[in-house]
Parts: C-alpha cells; structure tokens; sequence
C-alpha cells in the first residue's frame, strides 16, 4: 500500500509540475472573453469546467474561429468544456429521518476519494487521499472549512478521515510551501486561515501527542511560509505577509501574491476595480487578501469610505490571524518538547510569548473592551467590531478582565435571536451583519467556556443549534450561512446564490448538540 502511494505521489507530483497553469494562463484571451461575457452566471463554472481537449488544441481553435462571422462563443465553449456539476444537487434530505440522520448521511455526499492523474486536465490540483467539500458550488478541498468539518467528524469517529485530510494538506505543504486557499490552480497564490496546527491538536487529542512529531515538518515549513522575509524586515516595512512595527515587533497580515483579478470572480473584480480610486493592482491585491482571510468581504477591510472600494486589507494586522500564529508557535513549541528538544521548544515559546505581547499592546481597545485590527500604515487600531475578538478567548490570549469584557459585549450587542451576527454593520457584504457562520460561533462558543462563561456560551449554542435545526425541518438543508437577526430570511450577499450542503455547519452543529445535549425537538 505504501509503495503504491508512493508511485501515486511521484506520478502527481511529475504531473503538478507540468500542469500548474491556472485557466487565464492555459486559456488567454479565451478565459478573459468568457468571464467578461458572462457565458456562465458564476464566474467559477469556467474555471471549474473540464476541457474536452488538450488546451494547445482548444487555444487554437479559438484563434482560428473567434473572427469567423456568426461566431458564438458560448457555443464554442460548451463544445470544448463540460461545466461541472454541483456536490449536492442530485441529493435528496430525509427530513423524517432527523438532523443527526442528514449529517451522518452528508459525510459520504461530501466524500471525495483520492484524486487521479486524469483531473490533471482541470484546475483541479490531485490530492492523494480521501477529502470533504463544503458543498454547492464548492467542489474542492477549502482550508479553514476543514477544521470546523473535523469537530463533526471528530464527534462521528471517522478519525481515518481526519488522517486522510491531514495528509493531503501535509502534502500541499510540501508540493507548494504553503497550504493553498483550495485545491485549485487559481488558488496557488495565497492561502487561508492557518487551522492546520489547530486540525493536528484536533487529532492528537483522539491519537496522543506522536501526532504532533508526525506532522512537525509540515507545520515547520507553514510557518516559515507565514514568516517569509519577516528577519530582514526593516522598522515599519512589510514583506509579503509579515509587517515588522517601528518597535521592532512582527505580525502579520493577510496577502496574495498575485496583483491580478480573480480568476473565480474575474468580471466582478473588474466591475469593482472601476467603483475603487485606488490603482487596479493594489485594489485586486487587497480583494486577493480579503478572500485569504476567508472573510470576503467584510466592512471589516473596508477604509472610512465603508464600501468595497475603499478595501484596505493589507493595511491591517487581523487580531484573529495572529491568534492563529500565535497558537502554531506554540504548537511547534509542543512537537519540540514532545521530541525531547526543549532548545527548540524554547525558542518556540519565546516566539509565541513576543506575539502575545504585541497582540494585546496593539489589538486591544480598552475604550471599546474589545480586541480589533490593527492598521500599520495609520499607526492607530480600527474602530470596527468583529466576531474576530472571539480569538484572544479561543486561544486564551485574553486576561480575564479581557473576556468579561468581550463576553459582555458579545451579551449585549452581538447577540441576536439566531446566534452572533457576525459585525454590528448591515453593509450587504455576506461578512457583515445580519448573517452569522458556523466557524465564528464556534470560536465564540469554545473562547466563552475556555474563561467560564458557560451561561452565555450555551445561550449561543442554543439559539445557533435551534436556527440550524429549524430551517432543516422547512427546507431539507444545512447551510453555508444564516441570517440570526430575521431568523424568517435567509442570509443575503456575496457575489454567488446562499450554498447547501455544508461541510463547517453540519460539523459545528453537530458538536454543540453533543457537547450540550441539545435534541432535534427542542
């Protein structure tokens, strides 16, 4: 089996190396024409579609019929690509059958088994084991969502999944340095909220701390990706993800390396950048850097013009991004003592202490109570609140007077009768208010009880579960997002129609109904 595996890699690995071109580069010309036209409603069917033939084929194709009177290019492009489908459009739910029943049922729906040197012919970059998918349009691997999926595998024992998760991002890590926003040609220049180290705790909580030595080269080599440059830096400078402050200290910042439209939504990047005084390259840099941190799009990024022109994401150091980091040095820090190195692990903790330090000095708004970005080109923390002042809490960051103050905060403002609106503003971005995710509920939910504030921990809990629960019995579905203040309305914006299926909510509902006994009829 191992040999077998080994061949696997080596012939994906020869194969990734030949065909890692994204469609705009395989495809140009054709790609902009058919994104711009809008041959399909979504900007990510072309770019998820299968060729119907070797791409220097259909390149020429092209170049000889688009000038050709009566060319159409929509028919063109059916005939050379097949658009894919979505994950969870030939499922049928068991309303009857019950809740527990659906996300038991979903895990195999959501399935994918190990890829094949034949997707080489799509954007689709092959991983070696068995994944989930979020579900919808979403037919690939999602970094962040693979967490929040986990907690319901977890509570489903299927931890021979988790493995297998584990290590396809094991191996990203190793194909490309990184761990790629998905697993999609379109998605190698930039990556999404590091839960890799949060995802291997995750497992060796069921399989004892080897794990942590299983996966230490992998969680090395993410956070070298993370600090790239950080050592040479200058007071006041950035370089790629890492800023170094005029203190000296370092965080970092959410970054693409690509200055370009989104290949995925190309025609509305373009549409936006005209709405944007600033110079096309920095505005689809700070898009790229918004749809990282997987918050796309937010007010959170936006500048005092409050709307999706005025994005400003490089400019800001996210509270929650450096809890991550911050949570990885640590984690480093435990494979080290787990090893036996207590060198390494100290060095380890120093850099998890330094960060600490500069997450409270520069995250932290005492006037407000809150935990808030920080804008290193201003010099001056943001005014906005955000769900993402869950993660000082959830990775125990916070004092305790810090999370009194964030818990009575998250009591009297951010509590709504579905759950935590995920910002207090309605700007009609899909990251703001009235709607609500699983993820952030999760890491508000897990943060309460991490510093005792159990009654309003199961207060969330409760309403979230009941919210999940009672638009499943209407509809039949478990979705991407909800709307917590009008629990009547489904939740609104984005750039595509609200998605089923969905890997982070069928696992975060699933764990806050064991961990609080909460039944289907309540």
């Amino acid at each position: 089996m191992r040999r077998l595996l080994a061949v696997f890699l080596l012939f994906v690995n020869l194969g990734a190396q030949a065909q890692r071109e994204s469609p705009r580069q395989l495809y140009p010309g054709l790609f902009e024409a058919v994104q711009l036209g809008r041959v399909f409603p979504d900007g990510k069917t072309f770019v998820d579609a299968v060729p119907k033939a070797a791409p220097a084929v259909i390149r020429q194709a092209y170049e000889q019929q688009k000038t050709q009177p009566g060319f159409d290019l929509g028919r063109f492009t059916l005939r050379y690509f097949a658009p894919p489908g979505e994950v969870t459009n030939l499922y049928q739910s068991n309303i009857a059958a019950g809740i527990r029943h659906h996300i038991d049922t979903l895990w195999t729906v959501l399935e994918r088994r190990a890829d094949t040197a034949t997707t080489q012919a799509t954007s689709l970059l092959p991983l070696p084991q068995s994944y989930i998918v979020p579900g919808g349009r979403f037919r690939e691997v999602y970094y962040w969502d693979s967490y929040f999926t986990m907690l319901g595998l977890q509570e489903s024992h299927r931890f021979k999944l988790i493995r297998h998760i584990l290590n396809n991002f094991a191996h990203l890590i190793d194909t490309n340095g990184f761990i790629p926003n998905g697993n999609r040609t379109y998605y190698l220049t930039r990556s999404q909220p590091p839960f890799f180290a949060s995802m291997v705790e995750l497992l060796a909580q069921a399989e004892g701390d080897t794990v942590l030595l299983r996966y230490q080269k992998s969680l090395l080599k993410e956070y070298a990706y993370w600090m790239a440059g950080a050592d040479t830096l200058r007071p006041g400078h950035a370089y790629g993800l890492a800023v170094r402050l005029p203190d000296g200290t370092v965080l970092n910042r959410y970054w693409d390396a690509s200055d370009q439209p989104r290949e995925e939504s190309y025609a509305e990047d373009v549409t936006s950048a005209k709405t944007s005084p600033q110079p096309s390259g920095v505005f689809y840099r700070n898009i790229r850097a918004a749809a990282a941190s997987g918050w796309d799009f937010s007010s959170r990024w936006f500048g005092p013009a409050g709307h999706l022109g005025s994005i400003q994401t490089t400019n800001l150091l996210p509270v929650d991004l450096n809890c991550l980091l911050y949570h990885l040095e640590n984690t480093i820090a435990r494979s080290y003592q787990v090893q036996g190195n207590s060198r390494k692990a100290a060095d380890f903790k120093a850099k998890a202490a330094r960060r600490k330090k500069a997450i409270l000095a520069y995250c932290w708004d005492k006037d407000l109570g809150w935990f808030v970005d920080y804008n290193w080109q201003l010099g001056r923390r943001t005014s906005v609140r955000t769900l993402a002042s869950a993660f000082p809490l959830a990775f125990g960051l916070a004092t305790r007077s810090q999370a009194k103050q964030v818990a009575a905060g998250l009591q009297k403002d951010f509590l709504k009768p579905g759950g935590l609106v995920t910002t207090l503003n309605a700007s009609g971005e899909q990251w703001d208010a009235p709607n609500a995710w699983a993820p952030l509920e999760w890491m508000a939910i897990s943060g309460l009880e991490r510093y005792k504030q159990h009654t309003l921990a199961r207060a969330i809990a409760e309403r979230w579960a009941a919210l999940n629960i009672n638009v499943f019995k209407q509809t039949g579905k478990l979705l991407e997002k909800y709307n917590v203040v009008e629990t009547q309305f489904k939740a609104g914006g984005g750039e595509y129609p609200l998605q089923d299926g969905f890997g982070w909510t069928n696992g975060v509902l699933l764990k806050i109904m064991n961990q609080y006994k909460i039944e289907e009829g309540m």
